[in-house]
């Protein structure tokens, strides 16, 4: 760790700043791994779909906190591209449900595919004290994004 980072970690709001700071890097880089089109709602739209399953509309708006206007824009933009589909729901002829599609299913797994080899070549970098402390902390991080 730079000495300037692990002087700024000593004290909890410095840690909250150094930790915000490394995980806006690293998702901006993971991003540039990226070769396709879709905005990054629209990939985590996909992947709200293959973790959660199938969804309305406003379930979809509410995992993703974004308005229903917001998701109604996204879903149509990923039912044109066919990385979606639209089906009646079973018990409310008003709404309709969410699912990813085989294309989007395919779409997700590439990318996916390309950041984790991008991400795995990184961590090999590393010593292996260091990648069996980001192991532990990985489980802290989903936590914390969870609460």
């Amino acid at each position: 760790m730079p000495d300037h980072v692990a002087k700024l970690a000593r004290t909890d709001i410095g840690l909250a700043q150094a930790l915000a700071v490394a995980v806006v890097r690293l998702n901006r880089r993971l991003r540039k791994e990226r070769r396709s089109d879709l905005t990054p709602n629209q990939a985590a739209v996909l992947g709200a779909l293959r973790r959660l399953g199938a969804l309305t509309l406003g379930a979809l708006a509410e995992a993703e906190q974004v308005k229903p206007p917001t998701m109604t824009r996204i879903v149509n933009c990923l039912a044109d591209m066919g990385y979606v589909t639209r089906a009646p729901h079973p018990t409310d002829g008003r709404q309709v449900v969410i699912s990813i599609s085989d294309d989007g299913e395919q779409w997700l797994a590439a990318e996916r595919k390309r950041r984790d080899v991008w991400l795995a070549k990184r961590l090999r970098e590393l010593e292996p004290g260091e990648r069996e402390t980001l192991r532990e902390a990985v489980v802290i991080l989903e936590r914390l994004s969870t609460v």
